[in-house]
């Protein structure tokens, strides 16, 4: 998955209005219904696959399992299987992942901070309307 700093160098910066560029792709698999929820799910902390699932209200295990999957492949997301019957497998974010998280954590922040405005304007147009 680590490409050597030389490779790295040659590689063009993203574009993600572009629409064959691969940070599109993982734009998406971050912002996604459930790829920003395991993000903060995760936080600074190493959780199993159960304990993630009780933390992220709603979540799917399938879902979950194609999520990890996803934020894995694109390096967010560390898998650890210790190899034990019964099976006890670990996941926790990369330091990429963690950067990343960071700026999801301030946009969750900022949300769930001003959330009665948020709501508030959200009304505002049905009671315009009705």
């Amino acid at each position: 998955m680590h490409s050597p700093p030389a490779v790295l160098a040659e590689l063009p910066r993203g574009d993600v209005l572009a629409p064959d560029c691969p940070s599109r792709q993982i734009l998406q698999h971050v912002t996604s219904r459930w790829g920003g929820l395991v993000m903060i799910a995760l936080g600074r902390e190493t959780l199993r696959f159960a304990q993630l699932r009780r933390k992220i209200g709603g979540i799917s295990e399938r879902m979950l399992a194609q999520t990890l999957q996803v934020l894995e492949a694109d390096g967010l997301v560390a898998r650890h299987d210790h190899g034990e019957v019964p099976p006890r497998v670990d996941y926790r974010l990369t330091p990429a992942g963690w950067e990343i998280a960071t700026r999801v954590f301030a946009l969750t922040d900022w949300i769930e901070t001003h959330l009665p405005e948020l709501l508030a304007e959200r009304a505002a147009p049905a009671q315009a309307l009705g």
